[in-house]
C-alpha cells in the first residue's frame, strides 16, 4: 500500500511538472511571438484632421471658409464624395444629400479610420485592436483563423475582420459591414456586400494605410483611398465617452454647432 501511495504521489508530481512545463513553453512561445511584432504606440489622428476643434472641421478648412474660398481639402477621404459610384451608388448618394439634420450614433467603420477622433492600436499575437474614444473597437484576428463561413456572419457596424502580418505590414480583410451611412450621416452609403482590403504600416513617425473597397452593388470599380495618421500630442490617455451630445446642425451649406438648451434656472 505504501508503495502504491508513493507511486501515486510521484505520478501527480510528474503530471503537475508536465503541466507547468507546457504552460511555461506556451508563455515562452507567446513572448517570442510578441517580440516579432511591430509596436505602434501613441494616439493617432488622421493627418488632415490634426488640430480639429469641437466644430468638426480641421484648420485648413476653417481658413478656406474665412477667406471665402471653396473647400477643396479632402480631409475626410472616406466620406465617399470621390468614390467611383455606379448607378445605384449615385442614387444612394443623392438620397443621402437630402438628409441634413440626422444625428450620428458614432463614427463606425470605415469612417472611424478617417475621423478627427484619435485612434489607438493595440497589437498582440492573437489580434489587433483599433479603438477610439467613442467606445468603438475593431477586432482584427491574426491568430491564423479563416474568415467565418457566411452562414455564421451577419452585418454589424464594424464588420468581421481577419488579418495577418506580411513583415511589419498588417493586412486586413473586412466583410459584412452594415451600410455605414445608416450609422453616421457623413459615411459612404456602401452595401453589406462591400469587401474592404487594408494594408497598415508604420512609416517613420507616420502611420499609413491603403484601403481598397470593392462593392458590386454601389461601385463601378474598386475604390482606393490612402490614409495617413500622425500622433495626437494632446492626448496622454484614451478617454472613453458616449456619443450622446451630437450638436451638429446645418445652415444649408456648412455644418454648424447647435446651441445648448438653457432651462429657466440657467442650467
Amino acid at each position: 500500500m505504501r508503495l502504491l501511495a508513493a507511486s501515486g504521489a510521484a505520478l501527480l508530481i510528474l503530471i503537475g511538472a508536465t503541466g507547468a512545463t507546457a504552460q511555461e513553453n506556451a508563455q515562452q512561445a507567446r513572448t517570442e511571438a510578441f517580440a516579432k511584432l511591430p509596436y505602434w504606440p501613441g494616439y493617432w489622428v488622421s493627418e488632415q484632421q490634426a488640430g480639429t476643434t469641437i466644430g468638426g472641421l480641421p484648420p485648413e478648412v476653417l481658413a478656406a471658409r474665412e477667406r471665402g474660398e471653396p473647400i477643396t481639402v479632402g480631409f475626410m477621404k472616406l466620406n465617399g464624395r470621390a468614390a467611383p459610384w455606379n448607378e445605384e451608388g449615385q442614387r444612394r448618394q443623392a438620397a443621402r444629400a437630402q438628409v441634413v439634420d440626422r444625428k450620428a450614433k458614432g463614427w463606425g467603420f470605415p469612417m472611424m479610420m478617417n475621423a478627427a477622433t484619435p485612434i489607438q492600436v493595440l497589437i498582440t499575437p492573437e489580434e489587433v485592436l483599433i479603438i477610439n474614444s467613442y467606445n468603438e473597437t475593431r477586432h482584427i484576428y491574426t491568430d491564423g483563423r479563416p474568415m467565418p463561413p457566411l452562414d455564421d456572419l451577419w452585418p454589424t457596424v464594424a464588420g468581421t475582420s481577419i488579418g495577418h502580418w506580411e513583415g511589419d505590414v498588417l493586412v486586413i480583410d473586412t466583410i459584412q459591414v452594415k451600410n455605414p451611412n445608416l450609422y453616421f450621416h457623413g459615411a459612404p452609403p456602401l452595401s453589406e456586400d462591400a469587401h474592404y482590403h487594408e494594408r497598415m504600416w508604420l512609416d517613420g513617425d507616420v502611420l499609413r494605410s491603403e484601403i481598397t473597397i470593392e462593392d458590386p452593388v454601389t461601385l463601378a470599380m474598386p475604390w482606393k483611398v490612402d490614409i495617413a495618421w500622425v500622433r495626437e500630442e494632446g492626448f496622454d490617455r484614451m478617454v472613453q465617452i458616449d456619443w450622446d451630445n451630437d450638436r451638429t446642425g446645418s445652415d444649408g451649406a456648412y455644418n454648424t454647432i447647435e446651441p445648448t438648451t438653457v432651462t429657466e434656472d440657467g442650467e
